[in-house]
């Protein structure tokens, strides 16, 4: 694990290949080494069609890290510096672009796969 979430301004669409976004993130992810297994790293993008914020400019991507607790705070903040960088390279011209990492705790988690 991580999931990585990246929820958006739809209107991006329009100007940006989403696909390619997942794919830097992943590489992103990746670089930073703190995921031996990478087949266990998701990346996934959500549009919002309709947003509204009091910012001059009204795009945005904004992306949320689950992670396994335990991580030590050094290494989630090298992980959010990694995706925010990476964010900037592939979406320079988006008003608003932010980085989060939510802590899952393993115990209630559950999981299911083919």
């Amino acid at each position: 694990m991580p999931h990585i979430t990246v929820e958006y301004a739809g209107h991006l669409d329009e100007t940006h290949c989403m696909t390619g976004v997942c794919q830097t993130l992943f590489d992103a992810a990746v670089a930073t080494g703190i995921f031996p297994n990478t087949a266990a790293i998701r990346v996934c993008a959500v549009p919002f069609p309709f947003s509204h914020s009091g910012a001059k400019i009204q795009s945005f991507a904004h992306v949320t890290i689950n992670l396994f607790a335990g991580r030590s705070e050094t290494t989630k903040a090298e992980l959010t510096r990694s995706i925010l960088a990476a964010l900037e390279q592939v979406l320079p011209d988006v008003g608003s672009l932010a980085v989060d990492i939510k802590d899952i705790d393993a115990a209630s988690y559950a999981y299911r796969s083919l």
